[in-house]
């Protein structure tokens, strides 16, 4: 096993909140015709903090939101006459919105004798929606417990990036992380056999599952015999936050590519047989096969300056990036909603939707760059980093890289550790 686990207990305030874990004994289930898993109560004086009631003191019954079924509905199943449900559903104005009840979600209900007390609706993987079902009505939110968990993983790929993680025991989300990090860096669509990444990261966890891996906080991804090494350091200005081990930012001027894509169907050329005209012409352009309605999203800030129909491109969308660089996104099926003319455009912002509008025989996007009124091809653009760590902040920053460099080095070494005494 090449991934270590290092636990650091960081609950947040929410804690105070959250549902006590309550020991019982006996939790023998029934499941009633209507779906409602019926449970013995519990056996446990703890009044939990965040419930603010004894479970100790009810008979439970668990069961999931279904298909079709409202608020109102769900409490007159669980006991509830229809006078009351309907003053619970207004009591919970702006803490709760009924309508967003969701189809299986959750939820425990308490009871006192045949009477419903409270019900406890699982709102998320985070948190609980507890409503008091008697007069006065009222509903209030509750937290859960996160722990941060700092771990490092050494993954050396031999069939896939996603497959190797998880046989590795790596979450997925950390994959997300890493390709949104290495989004100019590393071609995630042409990782090879052989490649390495390795990466130390925290990750929260809520009830044993990992909810999210937002702090990324060094990695070295490994191609053909180098390295490319990240930092993660905050400078305190709100702005970029990874850099490679330079002090240059890992968010360059565009993203590799504006889309998730299956393949890329054709290629940049000046003599390409055009697959319906049949005629030999330019081509200059990358062609991403991608199934209709796939987001399409611009590789750099900048401006929209077209947003229209253009014949035989269909839909086209044009943005002017800089005073050097120009892009163009043709063929889409529909155009973002909000994005017009004039539209300021951030990177990674969301313009439009693969389609096959216009001269096409599929659904895909053609991608066009031009530099400097020319057309360049976007697989073998190149393009300049963003703004490098501040000058007043270089000594912090290298600092940060030595540390992380020996964190590495350290969980590195305690995995050989654990490596040799579980084989003795």
């Amino acid at each position: 096993m090449r991934i270590i686990k290092i636990t650091e207990f960081v609950l947040y305030a929410a804690v105070m909140l959250a549902v006590a874990a309550c020991g019982y004994k006996d939790r023998s289930r029934e499941v009633s015709g209507d779906g409602i898993e019926a449970v013995s109560a519990y056996d446990s004086t703890e009044i939990s903090s965040g419930l603010r009631f004894n479970p100790g003191d009810y008979t439970v019954r668990e069961g999931k939101v279904g298909r079709g079924e409202f608020f109102a509905d769900l409490l007159m199943k669980l006991g509830m006459d229809a006078r009351s449900a309907y003053s619970l559903s207004v009591s919970c104005d702006s803490t709760f919105d009924v309508r967003k009840l969701r189809v299986g979600n959750g939820y425990t209900a308490y009871y006192s004798a045949d009477t419903l007390e409270f019900l406890v609706y699982e709102r998320d993987r985070l948190s609980q929606v507890v409503f008091d079902c008697s007069e006065p009505y009222g509903v209030y939110e509750i937290q859960k417990p996160v722990e941060v968990e700092r771990k490092y993983a050494d993954v050396t790929i031999e069939h896939s990036l996603w497959e190797d993680m998880m046989e590795e025991g790596v979450s997925p989300l950390v994959i997300l992380s890493l390709s949104d990090i290495y989004a100019w860096t590393v071609d995630f669509f042409g990782l090879q056999k052989g490649d390495r990444f390795r990466v130390f990261y925290d990750q929260k966890v809520c009830e044993g599952s990992v909810v999210s891996v937002d702090t990324v906080r060094y990695a070295v991804f490994t191609h053909s015999g180098t390295d490319f090494e990240m930092v993660m350091f905050d400078q305190g200005d709100g702005g970029n936050i990874y850099w490679n081990e330079k002090g240059e930012s890992m968010r360059k001027a565009f993203l590799k590519a504006p889309l998730s894509y299956s393949r890329i169907s054709s290629g940049f050329s000046y003599a390409r047989r055009h697959p319906i005209t049949r005629r030999v012409q330019p081509h200059t352009g990358v062609d991403y096969a991608a199934p209709k309605g796939t987001p399409v999203m611009t590789i750099g800030d900048g401006v929209v300056t077209s947003m229209k129909y253009e014949g035989a491109g269909g839909n086209v969308v044009r943005i002017k990036h800089n005073s050097v660089y120009k892009t163009a996104y043709l063929h889409l099926s529909k155009f973002a909603s909000g994005i017009k003319p004039g539209s300021r455009v951030r990177q990674g912002d969301v313009i439009g939707y693969v389609g096959s509008t216009g001269r096409s025989t599929g659904p895909h996007l053609d991608f066009r760059v031009w530099k400097n009124g020319s057309p360049v091809n976007p697989l073998k653009m190149d393009s300049p980093p963003a703004e490098p760590v501040k000058e007043e902040f270089r000594e912090a920053f290298e600092k940060t890289v030595l540390t992380c460099r020996s964190m590495s080095d350290t969980l590195k070494a305690k995995e050989l550790s654990h490596k040799i005494l579980e084989y003795l």
